[in-house]
């Protein structure tokens, strides 16, 4: 019984979080094409998706499983004059683009058709941005959340969504789980399309929450049937990520040397990691850890390559505090003006408000501000 009352408890946390506006009915068909406005923004992503199609246009993909892979190249327009990492939806369709995040343009692309697209959006850089969205995000949340993050952090390169088959219910947890799974070995076959392309010279992989654990099986699995992973993928980064710390590890090691660098968004105050854990019968998520302490300094002694950024000392979106990296500008110039560019964050690159670590491996140091303090993530605990 006691169990059961703290696990309402955690429920009720995360709805009061979330807001009442979230309990208002959402706008359906917000992906209905509307005609460009001028003096606006607009980001053109190509999006591959595990999801059956929608007979609703406005829809395009609903939170079943499809048939398949699906690809469309999806146009979205951004108003100008609003804050970074807010994203401005609208109340009722069809949207205003002067005022809203809308689409502008829709149409599907044949798998052949992905080259000639990689080639003429990759741009000088030639580089792709792929973003996998978590649990709860219906499609449309999923298009508008990267054409937000992509705009904001001025991304010097070819965004690529992939959306697995999130059903968009707090409580479908597990069913998500399923679906997240189900698609690991899709997002693998993406990611060798775009690093077997002449057009591509680097892959940075952008995964959020639920999405962590379809993107590093996917490398993983990369890693274990090509014999590494190719040098293109550069950076796999982790927002939120919603996964066991041990399988994490395991995961990482399964890679083997052949493997990019790993970066972390962490934050000790996310509620829906805090309710992840709870399901998971009290096991700390990945993103929810805090990286001075000893016994998670030890789950990655020897793992090289990897660096967490500690975003506790940061409140931005939300009240929930699980989009953080897209949320605060101060992550989001990280990710546009580092990560994005095939850098490394290090403790010079970081503003007095967020808290970061260095690459926890050997030789290696932790960061943490309020007040700043230093620590050899390698030395034995």
């Amino acid at each position: 019984m006691r169990n059961g009352h703290v696990a309402l408890s955690w429920l009720c946390l995360l709805v009061l979080a979330i807001g009442l506006g979230a309990c208002a009915s959402t706008p359906r068909g917000l992906l209905r094409p509307v005609a460009a406005a001028p003096g606006t923004d607009s980001v053109n992503m190509l999006a591959a998706t595990t999801r059956a199609p929608s007979p609703d246009p406005g829809v395009l993909y609903s939170g079943e499983r499809g048939e398949g892979v699906s690809f469309s190249n999806i146009v979205v327009s951004i108003p100008r004059n609003r804050e970074v990492g807010t994203i401005q939806l609208p109340r009722s369709v069809p949207g205003d683009p002067a005022t809203d995040f809308v689409v502008t343009a829709s149409k599907l692309l044949p798998k052949s058709g992905l080259a000639e697209w990689f080639r003429s959006t990759s741009g000088r850089a030639k580089r792709v941005f792929v973003f996998v969205h978590g649990f709860n995000t219906p499609f449309d949340r999923a298009v508008f959340r990267f054409a937000q993050l992509a705009h904001d952090a001025d991304a010097d390169a070819a965004p690529v969504l992939f959306s697995w088959p999130s059903r968009g219910y707090l409580l479908d947890y597990s069913r998500d789980f399923d679906n997240a799974s189900y698609s690991r070995s899709d997002l693998a076959d993406l990611l060798r399309v775009a690093a077997s392309s002449p057009s591509v010279r680097e892959i940075v992989i952008l995964a959020h929450s639920m999405g962590s654990w379809p993107a590093v099986e996917a490398v993983r699995q990369i890693a274990l049937k090509d014999g590494g992973v190719p040098r293109k993928i550069s950076n796999l980064v982790l927002a939120s990520p919603d996964l066991d710390v041990g399988v994490f590890r395991r995961q990482v090691e399964d890679m083997g040397p052949k493997r990019p660098q790993i970066t972390l968004f962490t934050a000790q105050h996310d509620r829906a990691l805090q309710l992840s854990r709870f399901i998971s019968r009290g096991a700390t998520r990945l993103g929810g850890i805090d990286p001075t302490q000893e016994e998670y300094r030890a789950q990655f002694a020897g793992l090289s390559g990897i660096t967490v950024i500690d975003l506790s000392a940061v409140n931005a979106g939300d009240r929930i505090n699980h989009d953080l990296f897209a949320a605060s500008p101060d992550a989001v110039r990280l990710i546009g003006d580092r990560l994005l560019q095939g850098q490394v964050v290090t403790d010079f690159d970081v503003p007095v408000p967020l808290a970061a670590a260095g690459a926890l491996g050997s030789a290696a140091t932790l960061l943490v501000t309020a007040p700043i303090r230093v620590f050899d993530a390698a030395a034995t605990p």
